[in-house]
């Protein structure tokens, strides 16, 4: 698969298949058969365990924790994929596919370049994501992934940290290099109560550019 980092291929960008078959994923969870809700059509969400952020009403804190702490598997691109082809059907009839969430799934952008290698060419794969990773991290999937849900919190420094614990820098220039290279995406954003924006309240979502 190409996508729109100068053409490269995913073998291109992480090494031979044999390389690509040696990654692994700490699966927390499969959530099969959701419509429309993690990308167009019929979708698989397979949520890695472990986050880099903390953040507060987190919707899934338990895959918080760290993978080698909270007792999950660990399952090859082969083995995911065996697991999901049971809806494989589905995911052609409607366009819809595959969604990695967790957690942060971006952390294990080795392994989504690997499933990409094994999977059917029909599925659609996409990231539900917080850009809080290394960008090379985000270069790797960039030429795997067709859609970016990028969970972009808050916009204001301060407000970030006091909600994920961590600075926002790495979200603004990982941001930067999806729209830089034209990567499908939508933004999810963080609704407070009040002018202290101490009160969560919602999430919204929407396509376009906060940058």
């Amino acid at each position: 698969m190409k996508n729109s980092l100068s053409g490269k291929t995913v073998g291109e960008m992480t090494g031979s298949r044999e390389a690509l078959q040696e990654a692994a994923f700490p699966l927390a969870f499969i959530s099969r058969l959701r419509m429309a809700t993690d990308g167009a059509g019929v979708t698989a969400l397979v949520g890695a365990q472990g986050c880099p952020l903390q953040c507060r009403m987190c919707l899934n804190p338990k895959a918080m924790r760290p993978a080698d702490k909270a007792g999950v598997s660990w399952v090859t691109p082969d083995e995911l994929c065996g697991l999901v082809r049971q809806d494989d059907l589905y995911y052609l009839a409607t366009g819809g596919g595959v969604t990695f969430g967790g957690g942060e799934p971006l952390c294990h952008a080795d392994f989504i370049a690997a499933f990409r290698a094994v999977c059917p060419a029909g599925w659609r794969l996409y990231a539900e994501t917080s850009l809080h990773v290394p960008a090379e991290q985000v270069r790797i999937a960039a030429c795997c992934i067709d859609h970016f849900f990028v969970d972009i919190k808050d916009m204001n420094p301060a407000v970030y940290r006091a909600y994920t614990g961590q600075v926002m820098m790495p979200v603004r220039e990982n941001l930067a290099l999806l729209l830089s290279e034209q990567c499908e995406h939508s933004l999810k954003v963080a609704v407070f109560q009040g002018s202290t924006r101490a009160v969560f309240r919602d999430r919204r979502e929407f396509t376009g550019s906060l940058l």
